[in-house]
This record gives structure tokens, sequence and C-alpha cells, in this order.
């Protein structure tokens, strides 16, 4: 711990609770209740006495020996027509990417960006904690849900701007399938061979099978599946003990839709992350905050490792906003496949450059003892190490926070995976299989449409940030205690963390699903335009369809109502003047988002 001549706080020194890094200390919470329920959730679950103050704008997270940090959310920046969930997901491009199933842009009928909004904030603060504790002074955050949609669109925004196009035309389309006794159900596998295995069982036609493989494995990149007819039509033909059966057979695998109500019955309330101080460390006692040190950077000059693909683990293997973190990314010898994933931007594929931009890189074979040797050098003077491999592996390879905590004692070992093992039944811990499995596909659409997951990477992103949050946790817990510390995060927390309203109101026996219509654009004569959430039941009053939008917008605008435009081309998005900050580009030409949240 860095220290200073003089101390910012007088030196406190009490004993922790086991896993709970913010035992001792109050927040107090004010500002957009949207933005921060999760905030209140989180923080006291993390050990924080939470206060709600409605005179207040701002949320202030201080005591057991740290001054105040403090943070601000909002919606956008002020005048900007980015008010709520609905605007917000409008401006930022999230309808459209939402809405390419379907062939126009559609709502999440789920808070996304809020939920999104209130993890950054947390951090922020947590962040903020860190960085006093290492001799930083109390700092100030800032979140904004414009810059969360960013975050969460980043990797189409990055594809918009590459300079080749998709490798599969993002056309309507994609699962769940149906089977013959009317089940809902998603497929997965990552195995091509598998893929046609499962079809093939089936009885589905060659040339469906060969023309199917590749819009599904792009789906994850492009938000859409156009799969030939021939697929579904043939899923309708077979009872669905048939279709679990040429699962198995094939190592393909398949997952029943569930409902919220189902979800909310077997739901254990638990914490969306674990974290667990080891034995490894000095005896635990509050750490003295001190002055002078990093400056504010609240990871400065401390080194993440990390080991893992897909967008959950490089979404959750650093801190983002200026925290300082350094970086090096563990991959396979040749380098990590997904690099070459079209479309490219000078060589290198935009949406790897989108996940893990501003990370080195280090091949290491996982399987070579010697290599082994290698990365436990590496983690040796590493502050985290993060991982998302299949449950198991890292034990198997002695890589695991006992094996890894031998040669680091003070090691944040942070684990993100699908299902935290909480459910005995988990397919394929994947974001369209967690969607399938804990009721989002029934939530992100309105009452009297079919539950139908979104081919967005919701849990994929949000999943990424409960990692990020969870290690910051970790390294305060750190702190405080002096012991190494390991921490999971899952899809199913995530899942759990966006879902909580609609869960709330299964368990009441209220419907879970938002109204018929719920967050529904209306189309003008050359675009389409999104009402604000309290505005939307006026506005659907009024046929826009001859206006452009411009004038469409003056309409509602004139009634006293609140809309604005549609992003549906995301091209458009690094001129927006109603976004909080610019959408640059990096060394490789490829587009770069602006940091979700500031650490000042």
């Amino acid at each position: 711990m860095a220290s200073s001549a003089t101390a910012r706080t007088a030196a406190v020194r009490r004993p922790l609770g086991p896993d709970r890094p913010l035992d001792a200390l109050r927040c107090d919470i004010g500002g957009p209740e949207a933005l921060t329920r999760v905030v209140s959730d989180h923080l006291g679950r993390l050990g924080a006495a939470v206060v709600r103050d409605e005179g207040r704008e701002d949320i202030a997270l201080g005591g057991g020996g740290f001054a105040p940090v403090t943070a601000r959310t909002t919606w956008g920046p002020a005048g900007s027509g980015v008010e709520d969930e609905a605007t917000a997901q409008a401006a930022t491009g999230v309808m459209a990417i939402h809405g390419r199933r379907h062939g126009a842009p559609r709502g999440l009928g789920v808070d996304y960006l809020a939920t999104a909004t209130g993890v950054l904030a947390v951090q922020g603060l947590l962040a903020g904690l860190v960085g006093q504790a290492r001799g930083g002074p109390a700092a100030r955050v800032s979140t904004t849900a414009d810059r969360a949609g960013l975050l969460a669109v980043s990797q189409y925004v990055a594809a918009a701007g590459a300079d080749e196009p998709e490798a599969v035309d993002p056309a309507p389309g994609g699962p769940p399938f149906t089977s013959a006794d009317g089940v809902l159900f998603e497929l997965e596998t990552l195995d091509p061979g598998a893929w046609a295995e499962f079809w093939r069982a089936l009885e589905a036609p060659a040339d469906a099978i060969r023309a199917g493989w590749r819009p599904f494995q792009f789906r994850y990149a492009t938000a859409c599946a156009p799969l030939p007819a021939g697929l579904h039509e043939v899923t309708r033909r077979h009872a669905w003990a048939r279709i679990r059966q040429a699962a198995a057979l094939s190592g393909a695998e398949v997952c029943r839709l569930r409902t919220l109500a189902e979800r909310a019955a077997e739901d254990d309330g638990a914490d969306p992350w674990t974290l667990r101080a080891l034995d490894r460390g000095r005896p635990a006692t509050v750490a003295t905050p001190q002055g002078g040190g990093t400056g504010g950077r609240a990871l400065g000059g401390r080194a993440g490792r990390g080991g893992g693909g897909r967008r959950q683990a490089p979404r959750g293997a650093a801190p983002r906003g200026g925290g300082g973190a350094r970086v090096v990314r563990i991959e396979p010898p040749g380098g990590d496949p997904l690099r070459g994933m079209p479309p490219a931007c000078g060589g290198t594929s935009a949406r790897w450059l989108a996940l893990n931009r501003g990370k080195e890189a280090v091949e290491i074979d996982i399987k070579a003892p010697g290599d082994r040797s290698r990365l436990r050098e590496l983690v040796a003077g590493a502050d985290v190490f993060v991982h998302n491999w299949a449950p198991g592996r890292a034990a198997a390879l002695e890589l695991d926070a006992e094996h890894l905590t031998a040669v680091n004692p003070s090691l944040v070992h942070a684990y993100t995976g699908g299902w935290a093992g909480r459910l005995a039944d988990a397919p394929m811990g994947t974001d369209f299989m967690a969607q399938a499995r804990t009721g989002a596909g029934e939530a992100v659409h309105p009452a009297g449409e079919p539950p139908v997951p979104s081919l967005m990477t919701l849990l994929d992103v949000l999943g990424g940030l409960h990692g990020t949050e969870a290690v910051l946790a970790g390294l305060l817990l750190r702190e405080r205690t002096g012991r190494a510390v390991r921490v999971e995060s899952s899809l199913l927390g995530a899942a759990d963390t966006l879902l909580a309203p609609a869960l709330r109101r299964a368990a009441s026996g209220a419907d879970p699903r938002r109204p018929a219509g719920f967050r529904h654009p209306l189309r003008t004569s050359d675009g389409w335009i999104a009402p604000s959430d309290t505005c939307a039941p006026a506005a659907t009053a009024y046929d826009v369809s001859g206006l452009c939008t411009g004038d469409a917008l003056d309409q509602l605008r004139g009634h006293g109502l609140a809309a604005t435009a549609v992003t549906t081309d995301l091209a458009a998005l690094h001129h927006d003047p109603r976004l909080s900050g610019p959408i640059g580009r990096d060394a490789h030409g490829a587009p770069a988002v602006p940091d979700p949240w500031s650490l000042a």
C-alpha cells in the first residue's frame, strides 16, 4: 500500500466481515431512482449501510476510515432528448441492434441501460475507494446511460466502421426453434460437426444444414441469424423428446425457454457474484487510506492477467474509465483466432479490437508444463488473474486460486462463468442459452409477443461488467484485509440483476411482462422515433407515418411529449450531438467508444 507523511484520515482499525469489503461504510444515495436501483442493491450486498436521500442528486460512499467517494448518474447530456430508458436505447443504437432479428427497431422490454449504468457506478465507487486505499485523494465518479449504451453496442459500432462488409448479411431471423409439441427451445454448439450431426439426426435437408451454419455461427456478432426456413420446419415435425435425443447424440445442446414465473419460483436470492478472502496474507484489519500516491488513478501501475475468450471474459478482464490498469491477455500459440474474425480494420477484427483494445498479449500454451510455469511467473507480479475456462479446468491445470495464491499471496483470482454452480440442470454457459434458461427471452419482449432471446449479446456484456465489479470489490477487500481473494461472477448473476424487477412482479402473481407494444418506436416517412416511456401512450394517438422524422418530433414536442430519433445507421453515432462523448478511432482505424465512467 502506498504511504505518505500526511494521512488523509485518522487511522482506523476494526474487524471486518469475512467477505464484505464495504463493512463500516455508509452510502447516501440520490439521483434518478431507475439509475440507482442497482447501486443501492449491490452496495448493500457488499456491506454498506445504504440510505436513500431524496434531497441529494448524487451518491456518496464513505466511512470506515475512507473519505467520501461521490458519484453522479444521469441519462445523458442536458437538453439532448436522452431522458429515460426508451430514449437512451433509441439514441445509442440499442433499439436498432435488438430489432435486427425482426427487421425493424425494437426497444428491449427490460431496463438494460439503467442496469448497466448502475453497475458502472458501483465500479467507479469501488475504484475510487481502491485508489484512496493506495494513497490517492477522494474521487468523483460520473456515469451516463448513453455511454453505457455505447459500451453495449461497441462491437457492432466497430463492425459498422470496418474496412470490409459483414461476413453474413444482417437480415431478419434466428432461433428459437419450436418442436412438434409446442416447446420453444434454443440450440447451441460451437462445433460445425456437432451442428451437422444434430440436423442429420432430425433428417434435415443437406443444403439447409450447410447454409444454416454460417449465420448461426455469426449470430453473436451480427445480432441476427437468417437461417433457412427448412430448419424451422424440421423441428416442427419432431417432438421435444426426439430433439433432446438428437442433441445428446450429436454433442449439441438444447434448452427449453423458461418463463419468468418458473425462474421466480426457483430464485434463491443469491448475490450476483461471490467474494471469499483466503487464508494467505497478513491478519485481517481495516487498511487506513493515505494521502499522495497514485493521483486518482485507482489501479495505476498494477498488472492484470487474463485467460479467456468470447465476450464475457474480455469485458471483465479490467476496469475501464481511467483506472490505469495494465492488462495482459493470455493467448494460445499463434494468437487468439478471433483476431481474424471479419470484418477487419487494418488487418485485425474490428470486434476483437472493440473488446480488447489497450491490452498487451502473451502467447502461452496452458497445456504445456513449461508454459504454465511462465504463466505462474507472470501471475507472481500481478494484482488480478481473470479466466473463464470451463468449470474444473483451472484446477486440472493447477491454475486455480489455491495454486496461484501460493506464488502470489496477495492475488485476486477471478472466474467469470455461466452458472456459478447454482443450477443443477444448467446448459452450456453462453449468452443465448442463459437468456433462454433464466426467462430473459420472455422479459425482453412485451406481452402478446413470442418469448424470444435477444440476439444482441445482453448477458455477455452485462456479465463482463459484473466481472469487473467483482474484481474491484475483491481488490478493495484485499486492500482492507491484506488477504488474497477469490471472486466469481456469472451470466446467471447478470441475468438476476437485469431481471430483478420482472422476477419480483412474477413472484407476486402480477404479469411480469410489459404491456403489448411497449417500446415499439413509431414509423415516420424516413425513419423512426421513440417516445419516452411516460409519453408513449399519448404519442401513439398521433399518426406520424407521413411526416419526416424532424417534423414528427416537432409535432410530438409541440404537444408536450418527449421523444427522440431512433439511430438506425451506427456510423451516424460518430457525429450524434445527443451523446455525451465522442466516438474516436484507434491506431488500426477502428471506431472506439468513450469510457463509460470517469474518475476525477
